[in-house]
């Protein structure tokens, strides 16, 4: 469900975290453990600034990097591995009816659109609409309320209204 560079963000974050946490709990007036956390702190600024680099694709503090925001969740996403396979569809329903390929640009589009998403979002979107499953069971899986998954849903679904609308005005 998660892309390779969503699970390596949340990584990095965790590891962030427990390291705050170890930094907090270090005795300021102990000098062994004063120079100890110049290193964790060290290490906290390192994960800080690999996460920056991470979620948007720039270097932080740097004006000449990779433009685009999310742009390893972005390359991830136009592979397109989080659709469900379309084989069952062709062995029950009459390929004739449906558009069943995307081009290269719908998958540039819908990529975009995807990374527009909130982690959130993109998780509740997609196990709702792609693969066809209840709001209660997304709530059950991903450990949050009913209410936090609609929300998810309807607020993606404004962002592709927007898309969309957005799109319509240029290409009219």
């Amino acid at each position: 469900m998660l892309s390779w560079a969503d699970k390596l963000i949340q990584e990095y974050t965790t590891g962030r975290q427990d390291l705050i946490r170890r930094a907090d709990t270090i005795d300021r007036n102990n000098p062994v453990e004063r120079e100890d956390l110049k290193h964790i702190n060290s290490m906290i600024e390192s994960m800080t600034f690999s996460l920056d680099w991470m979620k948007t694709g720039r270097q932080p503090g740097t004006y000449r990097g990779a433009d685009e925001k999310a742009v390893y969740q972005r390359r991830s996403y136009e592979n397109i591995d989080l659709i469900p396979d379309i084989a069952e569809q062709l062995e029950t329903e009459d390929i004739n009816k449906k558009h069943l390929y995307m081009t290269r640009e719908e998958k540039i589009i819908l990529a975009d659109i995807l990374s527009s998403f909130s982690l959130r979002e993109r998780q509740c979107y997609i196990l709702h609409v792609a693969q066809k499953r209840s709001m209660s069971d997304i709530a059950n899986e991903l450990g949050v309320s009913k209410s936090m998954v609609q929300q998810s849903i309807r607020r993606a679904k404004a962002k592709i209204k927007e898309r969309v609308e957005k799109d319509s005005v240029i290409y009219a």
